[in-house]
């Protein structure tokens, strides 16, 4: 009897292709049959965020962090090569043309594959993000509950 194997990733990063990074190593990691975790926390929330702008109350600083931060995976702006915004949509264009998975589909994947997707609860109360500004069908957690899935794991990255 074989034991299950444990990939955890921590997405710190608000960067479109350091996420579709983790993405790919978890979809991957998934497909070999691991028990997968992404521990989405401060920019990484940016990952599970919706698109739309959703009604929530808030106070100043947290109105102000959300609308600063980018809304849903596909605004993420690049690690490198931004080009006052252009970078992203030129790198988009290329993954396009050799008919490469966006950020979106990867996201789409994991939850497919049963990844489980958590959101740094304290993380979202320092930004002022609550949970209906994120994704349908992802955990919400703190640092304990990632260090418990993380202790067991055969991979653990940091992104």
């Amino acid at each position: 009897m074989s034991e299950t194997k444990r990939t955890t990733i921590v997405l710190f990063s608000g960067d479109y292709d350091k996420a579709m990074a983790a993405y790919i190593i978890a979809n991957g990691a998934a497909a070999y049959d691991h028990e997968v975790t992404i521990f989405h926390t401060f920019w990484g929330l940016n990952a599970l965020r919706k698109e739309e702008e959703i009604p929530v109350k808030k106070g100043f600083l947290e109105n102000m962090f959300g609308k600063m931060m980018p809304r849903g995976a596909e605004k993420m702006g690049l690690s490198k090569m931004q080009f006052a915004g252009f970078g992203p949509k030129l790198i988009k264009n290329v993954m396009k043309k050799h008919n490469a998975l966006t950020l979106t589909q990867l996201i789409e994947m994991a939850q497919e594959q049963d990844i489980k997707l958590v959101a740094c609860t304290m993380t979202m109360d320092l930004l002022g993000l609550q949970q209906e500004e994120l994704l349908d069908d992802i955990t919400y957690a703190g640092v304990a509950a990632y260090l418990a899935d993380a202790e067991d794991g055969n991979v653990n990255l940091f992104i």
